[in-house]
């Protein structure tokens, strides 16, 4: 079978503007989350959210440098030696959850004054940064966005896999990026996923979860093809497992079967046996529903060895940053690869029967991974998970 490997990852979030200042912020038991700044968020269920502070280079809308930001970090790490030779065996797949947002609310505030330029909204176009990426750095193979809610970039994570494995690409920048913005966040508010004080991952005490923006991108890369030109290799991406709940808009399904399935799912595609794993990146949301589903799906794919192993959720320290969480937390696995430390659980202080694995509570640990699962899940029951082993040489 055809190997993929990572070969670059970019990131930008509340706790810094790359990969490695985010990944020193988790390591480091540091939460982003802060009261936003950009608009006045009065009257929102929660004033916090995991904001990127101060003004951010560039033209066009905020969630689109995001992307593009992401993307010149993945891309400087993927290239030690030049460009791609081949732009036509290149593509990029994006997602969004909300697209230009930034770009909405500012039309809208345009509108309340009696001014407002239909063409001002062209940068809320799902599709935009995947043009501009697709431009910045002249890749003709596919090219599209994906907005599957929270579940987005591990989709658009998996579907590179499934176009490298094709042979339809030997290269695929992959991700996602969103903003927060009042109406968002009032949409979010109105749905009850988000707490009027603290996410709590896993804690007894959970009552919702805090949003977040920023963007997370990875290189994929054939693997013959990423050693005939001397890339560096960060991460082998073994499978994973994409579905649906069919169930309920926000609510997850009876004892958590969507999750299950799709983690069942990504270990089959990857050939590892659920005794294998070393870790798990949850998507652990802190919501009162969903940490209990997550929970019952690992043990019930995984069995005893559930209790062997640390499973952490990193969103009550960059927020949940909507599309791009699949992405970030991927990263965030690759990087408990190769430091072997994984990142912490904060806020957990009161164990919930009904969350009984081990949350690497409020401090990073020690622990070496050789092979780890990452797992996402979002409103209308979509499902992603990818299985992430060393980097090969």
């Amino acid at each position: 079978m055809t190997r993929v490997v990572v070969t670059g990852m970019g990131a930008v979030t509340c706790l810094g503007r790359s990969v490695e200042e985010t990944w020193r912020g988790l390591i480091e038991n540091r939460s982003g989350l802060s009261r936003i700044e950009k608009f006045d968020p009065t009257g929102l269920r929660n004033e916090a959210a995991g904001e990127v502070k101060g003004p951010f280079p560039g033209e066009g809308d905020l969630a689109g440098r995001f992307a593009l930001a992401a993307c010149e970090e993945a891309m400087e790490a993927a290239q030690p030696n030049g460009g791609l030779s081949e732009p036509h065996r290149a593509g990029v797949i994006c997602s969004t959850n909300f697209g230009g947002a930034d770009s909405w609310e500012k039309w809208v505030a345009a509108r309340r004054d009696g001014n407002g330029d239909p063409a001002d909204l062209e940068e809320f176009d799902f599709a935009v940064p995947c043009h501009m990426i697709a431009e910045r750095w002249n890749l003709r193979g596919p090219a599209t966005t994906l907005s599957l809610s929270c579940s987005s970039s591990a989709a658009a994570t998996g579907l590179a896999l499934d176009l490298i494995r094709a042979g339809r690409a030997d290269v695929i920048l992959a991700g996602g990026h969103d903003t927060i913005s009042y109406s968002s966040l009032a949409g979010l508010s109105i749905l009850r996923t988000i707490t009027a004080d603290e996410i709590r991952p896993f804690d007894k005490r959970r009552n919702g979860t805090i949003f977040g923006e920023g963007a997370a991108m990875v290189v994929l890369e054939e693997l013959e093809h990423a050693r005939a030109r001397g890339a560096p290799i960060s991460a082998e991406l073994l499978g994973y497992g994409l579905n649906n709940n069919a169930y309920h808009l926000t609510a997850p399904d009876k004892g958590g079967e969507g999750l299950r399935h799709v983690l069942e799912a990504a270990l089959r595609d990857a050939h590892v046996a659920a005794d294998q794993l070393d870790y798990i990146n949850a998507h652990g949301t802190g919501t009162p529903y969903h940490d209990v589903a997550e929970t019952v799906a690992i043990k019930t794919a995984l069995g005893d060895h559930a209790y062997r192993i640390p499973v952490s959720s990193i969103k009550a320290a960059t927020g949940h940053i909507m599309a791009g969480a699949g992405a970030l937390e991927a990263i965030a696995t690759i990087l408990a690869m190769r430091d072997g430390v994984v990142p912490p659980t904060l806020n957990y202080d009161e164990a919930d029967p009904n969350c009984d694995l081990d949350y690497v509570p409020n401090e990073a640990r020690a622990h070496r991974v050789k092979i780890a699962a990452s797992v996402s899940s979002g409103i209308g029951g979509n499902n992603a998970a990818v299985v992430l082993g060393r980097g090969t040489a």
